[in-house]
């Protein structure tokens, strides 16, 4: 039986930052990874290039049980200090929008270094190694599918359940209730949603098409970019939505986000009275939305220039235009969503060191934790941060 100093259950963000952090101060690591290879979601992040952090991390970014959990971690882990590591190994990038880095080439990179750092620092890392059984009388014993092994401290970077053809599974949370650790109800986050009712049609004839606008539920709201899908509303304004919202609510769809639109429509009656209503909102909408929405609100006034258009009417077709409540039947679930909700609870662990405070020697990171970001980088930031953390001290 071989033993290590610390092994580390998963290879992925989280649990590859974590092994070089904790071998660089000497300490023998072994990183055992269920599939074939590590940092598969690594791989696939920002459509292959990886939105790797955002230049603008701050605490009220992250949802979790308690708020103030993720500041240890996340201030003495920055930003500014994955990016330094990112340019010590030559890696070109660009901001996107909104503080979001990614590669210039390939998320390929960002894997590639943390492998050359996991190399140089003498990691050892087992690909196809299905752990079987964790057990625990003085150290730690881990069973698995490549043999048995020991360690004094062991780390659970297994992730979520978000997206499992990448690798997603519940065996963190499995272990962590092994434990008697508290956790938080599970939920499917940063997803598209799904709809059953009239709007599905809609959305199925508008596949692919994107507009800027709000998504709001009554806690939350954001301004960007809505795709409409086969199967209803993606694109980055849904997913950050989809982390706040709860099954039966009902979602505000502002089409024009940054006006009045009762004002605009009067505003186009006087300055082209002759014009038809849908002429004059293609301008500010894509032409085939504004056709459906036609044939949704003023299919009666379809033909009727503006001027012979009541007032009141197009106060009411405004007031729709800037809060369209629809009602998603839910969303996409584990199979696309990004990230996992809930988790680990927060008050089981040392913020300082995400060491369990019940449980000497086990520590939890990344996903599997009851900390969630945004969308933008936020996600990855968590992992480097928290993994760091722990890599300081198992």
């Amino acid at each position: 039986m071989k033993s290590y100093d610390v092994i580390i259950l998963g290879g992925g963000a989280a649990g590859l930052m974590c092994a070089f952090t904790a071998a660089q101060r000497g300490r023998r690591v072994l990183v055992l990874e269920k599939s074939n290879r590590v940092g598969k979601k690594i791989l696939m992040s920002g459509g292959g290039r990886c939105n790797f952090t955002n230049l603008y991390v701050e605490p009220d970014r992250y949802l979790s049980a308690n708020p103030h959990f993720c500041k240890s971690a996340l201030s003495r882990y920055t930003q500014w200090d994955f990016i330094a590591l990112v340019e010590k190994h030559g890696i070109a990038y660009h901001e996107k929008t909104q503080g979001q880095l990614f590669c210039d080439e390939s998320s390929k990179a960002i894997l590639d270094m943390l492998l050359a750092e996991c190399d140089q620092a003498g990691v050892e890392i087992r690909t196809d190694c299905e752990v079987q059984a964790v057990s625990h009388t003085g150290h730690y014993r881990v069973a698995s599918s490549d043999g048995t092994f020991d360690c004094d401290s062991l780390v659970i970077a297994t992730g979520g359940l978000s997206i499992p053809t990448l690798g997603g599974s519940g065996f963190g949370y499995e272990l962590a209730g092994q434990f008697g650790l508290q956790q938080l109800p599970l939920m499917a986050a940063l997803v598209p949603f799904t709809f059953t009712d009239g709007f599905k049609a809609i959305s199925e004839r508008l596949t692919g098409l994107s507009v800027n606008a709000r998504v709001s539920t009554d806690k939350m709201s954001f301004v960007e970019p809505v795709l409409f899908t086969h199967r209803g509303l993606s694109g980055p304004a849904v997913l950050q939505l989809s982390s706040y919202w709860r099954e039966g609510e009902i979602v505000t769809l502002d089409l024009l986000p940054s006006e009045d639109a009762a004002a605009l429509l009067r505003g186009m009656k006087g300055e082209a009275p002759k014009s038809l209503l849908r002429t004059q909102l293609a301008r500010h909408l894509p032409k085939n939305l504004v056709m459906e929405l036609e044939g949704l609100w003023w299919a009666g006034y379809a033909t009727t220039p503006l001027a012979e258009i009541p007032d009141r009417v197009l106060q009411a077709l405004g007031e729709k235009l800037n809060n369209w409540l629809l009602k998603p039947a839910g969303t996409e679930g584990y199979r696309t969503a990004e990230v996992t909700l809930g988790g680990v609870s927060t008050d089981e662990l040392s913020s300082k060191t995400m060491e369990c405070k019940t449980q000497p020697g086990l520590y939890f990171i990344g996903e599997v934790v009851d900390v969630t970001g945004h969308l933008g980088g936020f996600n990855f930031q968590w992992a480097w941060a928290s993994g760091y953390a722990a890599g300081q001290v198992v």
